[in-house]
């Protein structure tokens, strides 16, 4: 069973700054990537950014909404994911859930998996 464990959330000021934590545990697949969506009430959800370190499938992604403001990095503790989030703006007021995307072996599968939600909140 794929369990999460997310913190990080909470209230800043427009120009602050936050991150993001998410420890995943039971994957049981070599290839996988992991990252954060966001979803506002009445709105798609949306990806925010993702990595993957599953060799040789090694990358990151950014919507460009969050590029040059957010940083998604793995830490030392195996499979656990940050976001760094700076200049945070109003408009990044969101939930924020963590994800797992896991694939097969042979890559033509894949599954996701999410968290229950951090909420963070951008207001004057």
């Amino acid at each position: 069973q794929v369990q999460f464990v997310e913190s990080g959330g909470g209230s800043v000021q427009p120009g602050g700054s936050l991150r993001l934590s998410c420890t995943v545990s039971g994957i049981s697949t070599d290839y996988y990537a992991l990252g954060w969506f966001r979803q506002a009430p009445g709105k798609e959800r949306e990806g925010v950014a993702c990595i993957s370190t599953s060799s040789p499938y090694t990358y990151t992604y950014y919507a460009d909404s969050v590029k040059g403001r957010f940083t998604i990095s793995k830490g030392d503790v195996k499979d656990t994911v940050y976001l760094q989030m700076n200049s945070l703006q109003t408009e990044d007021t969101d939930v924020y859930l963590c994800n797992a995307n896991l694939w097969t072996r042979d890559l033509r599968v894949s599954r996701n998996f999410w968290g229950e939600g951090t909420l963070v909140t951008v207001s004057s």
